[in-house]
This record gives structure tokens, sequence and C-alpha cells, in this order.
């Protein structure tokens, strides 16, 4: 099973405790997306009902316009969930990219570090 995206690594452990104890036992991939535009991950969490943490948010204004500071924001946000999901026992990660290879390079680039 995958998850939807999400931006607070505690809604993937709540969620996978909760199944849990409802029995569910099959691997609980958690779905991310790196974030290269505010104002498009701002349109997809407003129609998932997920949220954006502020401190992620604040880094995002704070990075304007400028499309290279923004995807260095994102892709860094996007690792640090990963190192702690992984670290924290997830059974791997699914990446939403929209197309957008770059961004899935940059983490695996990243991660390989």
């Amino acid at each position: 099973m995958t998850t939807q995206l999400f931006f607070h690594n505690g809604a993937y452990y709540r969620f996978v405790d909760r199944c849990r104890a409802a029995g569910i036992s099959v691997p609980i991939v958690p779905g991310i997306m790196p974030v290269l535009s505010l104002k498009q991950i701002q349109r997809f969490t407003s129609m998932c009902g997920t949220s954006l943490p502020p401190t992620l948010i604040r880094r995002l204004e704070a990075a304007g316009d400028a499309a290279e500071i923004l995807e260095a924001v994102g892709i860094d946000w996007a690792l640090g969930q990963i190192r702690d999901l992984l670290g924290q026992g997830a059974p791997g990660y699914h990446l939403y990219i929209l197309n957008r290879a770059k961004s899935a390079l940059a983490l695996a680039a990243g991660l390989a570090a």
C-alpha cells in the first residue's frame, strides 16, 4: 500500500500505527512529493487534505520566485523526510514527481551522498 503525499512524517507514523492496531500488516510505503512550486503544492494540498508545515512554507516563501532555490528547498525537505522515514523503518518510499525526473535524480544523488 502506498500513502498519499504528506509533509509531516508524524502523519505517516500515526497512520501506520492505526493500521497495525486494526490488524493491517501489509507494507505501507510513504508517498513523498518534492515541492518545486509553492503555488502548485498549495493547490495539491488543498485538493487532498494534507497540510504544509509552517517551517516549509516560510522557507518556500523566502525563496520567492527563484525556481532554483525553490527546487533546492523542496529537495532538501524531501531528503530529510526520506532519511527519517527509512531510519524509522519505512519499507521504502514512493516519489510523486509529476514527470519531473530532475527532482528524482537530485533526491537519488542526495540519498547516495
